[in-house]
């Protein structure tokens, strides 16, 4: 995969079972498309250009448990574009490892903000799209 964020575990991550509650997922998964995001001035062209990244779908599978002071290395990329959507691959493992604690399949838009609508992935808005695959 073509981005590395890393998150460590705080406490405030816990749940009552002492491990990272689910819901705490989707928001590292998050961080970590913001950092690819801006890592490639994605972010800045979009904003530039009226655009806005939304997520409409996110498919996740648990796979272990992660815990308090553990390092979580989350790899993102984008899978594949279509026409008005594209799908985006992100894999949470123990840092170092091949543990995986968690894998996810994203799908989102590209909304234009003047029109609220789906912007067709064409031209200079699909090449920036495409260097961030693998």
């Amino acid at each position: 995969m073509s981005h590395l964020t890393e998150i460590k575990v705080r406490g405030y991550h816990l749940d009552l079972y002492r491990h990272v509650n689910n819901a705490r997922y989707l928001e590292f998964l998050e961080e970590a498309r913001w950092s690819l995001l801006e890592s490639r001035a994605t972010l800045d062209y979009l904003q530039s250009n009226g655009y806005a990244f939304v997520v409409v779908n996110i498919n996740i599978n648990y796979r272990r448990a992660a815990s308090m002071e553990d390092i979580l290395a989350i790899f993102t990329s984008v899978e594949s574009i279509g026409n008005r959507s594209c799908r985006m691959r992100q894999q949470v493992t123990l840092k170092a490892s091949d543990t995986v604690i968690a894998d996810a399949d994203v799908t989102f838009v590209i909304v234009d903000t003047r029109t609220e609508k789906a912007a067709p992935l064409e031209g200079e808005l699909r090449a920036m799209l495409e260097r961030m695959m693998n």
